[in-house]
């Protein structure tokens, strides 16, 4: 398996794991200093743990709508998608589609996100 295939495996599985509201496993997928930016600004690896462990944000849905990018930078892969999700913030019900690119790269063997970036 090529590098480029571990890592949209990987993206894959990470989705399939956000959608299981775990928060060990979902923290399992992102280094130790992953960030989120979005439309509010950066959300900490900290902050979306303890939104997941405490039920404030659980995610029902999340599927790929659009055709997928993945780019090589040496040992580093920007991987864009178009997806669409859903589920609850604060017990209000959500949809959405967005523009996601995660920042992967390798830390202890494993294939981790180290940046989100989401355009709606």
């Amino acid at each position: 398996m090529t590098a480029e295939d571990e890592v949209r495996a990987v993206a894959a599985t990470f989705d399939e794991v956000l959608v299981g509201n775990d928060a060990t496993a979902v923290a399992s997928f992102l280094t130790h200093d992953w960030a989120y930016v979005g439309p509010d600004g950066i959300v900490p690896k900290t902050d979306l743990i303890s939104w997941i462990a405490a039920g404030k944000l659980a995610h029902h849905t999340m599927t790929v709508v659009g055709a997928e990018r993945l780019v090589r930078v040496g040992d580093t892969f920007v991987f864009t998608a178009r997806k669409a999700s859903s589920g609850d913030w604060d017990g209000t019900p959500y949809t959405t589609e967005e523009w996601i690119t995660d920042v992967y790269l390798r830390e202890d063997g494993q294939w981790r996100c180290a940046f989100s970036q989401k355009t709606v």
